[in-house]
């Protein structure tokens, strides 16, 4: 009786945590470059019951051996495996603003991705799609949470004037003159980035990606005046989240019937009239 209590919360914690995942990508519906979250689940691996029982033979000295009988696989539930960005490329929506930078994918190896490439506080590179990116006091292009933007040299990008060009390239022109060109980082396996929080990425060591331009196979084009919207299909989304909560609330009735059950059995049978 109480393996089906263990099995019912180990469903409703698998909703909870799936509910969470996908109000986050609704939440974040509207976040320049933001990748949805996509979760798996796993049962948990089978148990082969078996009844252990004891057979006599009737003989001057009784015998007595072990023996086993089948009773079935029991299951164990479910549990929330992993969740994983989908790495799919969002909308494109103008802006008109000189320092909204989005990048185009044309051409990529499957299972990859490009994104643009920034400065953390701490001095590591960090990747993002989201090229909602602003001038400081100083004229660096940084996001809008502090980070400085590289160039292909893993330099900080410096404008003396708001007013510059970026060509499709990434070059960047200012007054006609090439001040540098943005980097673009190559991610073999997009699925080895792992999330750091406002929109950034970052490999396990925080190492650094390979650069997009010369890449066998990539093509891709940088896109001013442009921000690439978020891949978060909303309609669906909220579909998900309804059959969340209604798994969620199936394994609820479960206690509770199982609930009702074990308090029958302390309450009726087993009292002596």
């Amino acid at each position: 009786m109480l393996r089906g209590f263990y099995t019912a919360t180990a469903g409703m914690i698998s909703q909870q945590r799936r509910m969470e995942m996908l109000s986050n990508n609704l939440s974040n519906a509207n976040t320049p470059g933001y990748k949805a979250d996509q979760s798996s689940l796993r049962a948990f691996p089978e148990l082969l019951m078996k009844r252990m029982e004891q057979a006599n033979i009737p003989t001057t000295k009784p015998i007595n051996f072990a023996q086993q009988q089948t009773i079935g696989p029991l299951n164990t539930g479910v549990y929330l495996q992993e969740t994983a960005p989908k790495h799919v490329q969002g909308d494109m929506r103008p802006t008109g603003n000189d320092t909204d930078i989005a990048i185009l994918n044309q051409q990529l190896p499957e299972g990859s991705s490009i994104f643009f490439t920034v400065e953390n506080q701490d001095g590591t590179p960090r990747y993002t799609r989201n090229g909602n990116f602003t001038l400081d006091q100083q004229g660096y292009l940084t996001t809008n949470s502090g980070q400085y933007v590289l160039d292909e040299n893993n330099n900080r990008i410096q404008i003396q004037s708001r007013q510059f060009d970026m060509q499709q390239d990434g070059t960047i022109l200012e007054n006609g003159i090439v001040n540098s060109r943005i980097g673009i980082a190559f991610a073999p396996n997009a699925y080895d980035l792992i999330r750091d929080g406002n929109g950034l990425y970052r490999l396990e060591n925080n190492e650094a990606l390979p650069q997009a331009a010369g890449n066998p196979g990539t093509v891709f084009q940088v896109l001013q005046g442009h921000i690439e919207r978020s891949n978060v299909d909303t309609a669906q989304t909220m579909t998900d989240m309804t059959s969340a909560f209604r798994a969620f609330e199936a394994n609820q009735k479960v206690i509770q019937a199982y609930d009702t059950t074990m308090q029958k059995a302390a309450n009726e049978i087993g009292r002596i009239n």
